[in-house]
């Protein structure tokens, strides 16, 4: 899978509709954690359009979060978005905000990592080093089963993801972290260049 759409202007079409610093950090992880994905499990072509689709999948969150997933169709048609990528992005909400299932095996990733990447972030900022360099996964599982933890993340969506992909919880978990080790000093010097830390 291809996207004519290059990462600039899948950027500017994110802060066209984002300015809060949490929504543009959590779209790079995202972005950053699906590149890492894309290359680990042998899409290493299609990287970017993986990416893209990360970057862009909460397009329509921080302006109409009562239409999270729906609202993203009529903002990405009008950025002139292939289909391909706005089916990915309406995907990920599959069964909670959307009724568009996730097919390729590129968004059945997408619909698992997302929630754990809040997960992980908000686990992160907890440690001493603020960082996922030195997160290991048994303080994540403690973090998980820890209901009041992270209350907003979904455990529900984050167990299905696991199972949609036939990994176990555990599995997602260690690939998850270990993407956003991948790609988390890359993310803090975009967020540094866009004056948003």
């Amino acid at each position: 899978m291809q996207t004519k759409l290059n990462r600039e202007t899948a950027l500017d079409i994110l802060r066209k509709y984002n300015s809060e610093p949490f929504h543009i950090r959590h779209g790079l992880t995202v972005e950053g954690c699906m590149e890492w994905f894309a290359e680990h499990l042998g899409y290493g072509e299609e990287k970017e359009f993986w990416g893209i689709c990360g970057l862009l999948h909460d397009v329509d969150f921080e302006q109409f979060p009562e239409e999270h997933c729906k609202k993203a169709v009529e903002l990405l048609q009008k950025e002139n978005v292939e289909p391909e990528v706005i089916h990915a992005v309406c995907s990920h909400g599959f069964g909670h905000c959307s009724d568009v299932k996730p097919e390729h095996e590129m968004e059945k990733v997408l619909f698992a990592c997302d929630e754990l990447t809040g997960l992980i972030w908000a686990a992160a900022k907890m440690r001493p080093s603020k960082s996922v360099s030195d997160m290991e996964l048994k303080s994540l599982k403690k973090k998980f089963k820890d209901k009041r933890f992270a209350a907003g993340c979904s455990r529900e969506i984050i167990s299905e993801g696991a199972g949609n992909l036939n990994w176990t919880l555990e599995e997602l978990m260690e690939r998850t972290i270990q993407a956003m080790r991948s790609c988390e000093a890359s993310v803090n010097e975009k967020m540094q260049n866009l004056g948003l830390e």
